[in-house]
């Protein structure tokens, strides 16, 4: 059976991605730093007959995060898609605060930087070499769309959004014509109830089908989700 790792898994996109992917027969693994909630995603999985593996991780650990991946392609013979999209809530970063672009030091801005770029590389660099010995594979990344529209209140957190977008993009031109899709998903929306008042939301499940459109279209290098 092929195979999803979702680096960054939780009960919002990475469920509704999991359940996407699952549906059409994948098998997947879901790694995140909380064993208690990823085992109660995996529980979810089993009962709609998805099958799914838990491999704890902190993003921010990048050995372990390696150690996760590997596992995981052991568990399923290969990772034929890689999908990233870590929640600060889910990881130590949680207690960085938000800077505006005046009020931002470098040091606001490092945290962010291993938090969304850091990650994506090691997880990257974890998959890829397989998915080039195979000819095959795909490499979704998820970011806000902050990457390209970048706003004040996220003064330290867009640089890192838009280091990842950049990075994603230059991956994707790299890997034309090797077999290999990589994407870039920048979202515009807040998902699921208690957002601000003036940002646009959207469910989880409305979002998903653009990672599979991704997967199997494989002639895009971005898409953006407004709502």
């Amino acid at each position: 059976m092929p195979s999803i790792a979702i680096v960054g898994a939780g009960p919002g996109m990475g469920l509704a991605i999991a359940r996407t992917f699952g549906s059409r027969g994948y098998d997947v693994a879901l790694i995140a730093r909380n064993r208690a909630k990823l085992d109660d995603l995996v529980a979810r999985l089993t009962a709609e007959g998805i099958t799914a593996a838990a491999f704890p991780a902190d993003v921010l650990h990048h050995d372990a995060l390696t150690q996760a991946l590997k596992d995981a392609a052991t568990r399923f013979g290969g990772i034929d898609v890689l999908e990233h999209s870590p929640s600060p809530g889910n990881g130590s970063i949680n207690s960085m605060t938000l800077t505006s672009p005046s009020q931002t030091g470098p040091s606001d801005v490092q945290g962010w930087i291993d938090f969304l770029l850091h990650s994506a590389i090691t997880a990257t660099q974890a998959v890829l070499p397989a998915m080039r010995e195979a000819g095959a594979g795909t490499l979704l990344f998820t970011n806000g769309a902050g990457s390209i529209d970048p706003i004040p209140m996220l003064g330290n957190v867009n640089p890192a959004q838009a280091a990842l977008r950049n990075w994603a993009l230059n991956l994707h031109k790299e890997l034309a014509g090797t077999g290999i899709q990589a994407a870039h998903v920048a979202i515009g929306a807040w998902i699921g109830a208690g957002g601000p008042p003036e940002v646009p939301t959207a469910e989880a499940e409305d979002i998903a089908p653009l990672y599979w459109d991704l997967h199997t279209q494989r002639d895009e290098a971005e898409r953006v989700f407004t709502g």
